[in-house]
């Protein structure tokens, strides 16, 4: 798996600037792997939403070292692309999930609950 850092060089390549403009950005994206440390931690923030979700964390644009503005939205796309080649929708992930017994099993408290309040 590519390194935050790896991702920021290639920023820098397209974009200009330093590294550490784009440190924060590719690596929010990867801060899932402190959940799990394989390919699934992507499921979490490489789709569109990821991207979107980005842009509302970082803003809608950063200012590079240069004093060039780029939209953010860049950045994650970029970052999603290199490590899946394509952008999926959160959609495209849940789909890959396989779903276990107990992930739809809930309890109904509503009965337990409402006995207690007055009729």
């Amino acid at each position: 798996m590519a390194h935050p850092y790896h991702h920021s060089l290639s920023s820098v390549k397209k974009w200009g600037g330093v590294v550490d403009d784009y440190m924060p950005i590719h690596s929010w994206f990867d801060a899932s792997k402190e959940i799990t440390a394989d390919f699934r931690h992507r499921a979490l923030r490489h789709h569109a939403e990821g991207i979107f979700m980005a842009e509302t964390i970082f803003g809608p644009t950063i200012r590079l070292s240069t004093g060039r503005i780029i939209p953010t939205r860049w950045v994650g796309e970029q970052h999603v692309i290199e490590d899946l080649g394509l952008i999926p929708s959160f959609a495209d992930w849940v789909k890959a999930i396989r779903p276990e017994p107990w992930m739809g099993r809930t309890r109904r408290i509503e009965k337990d609950l409402e006995a207690d309040l007055p009729a």
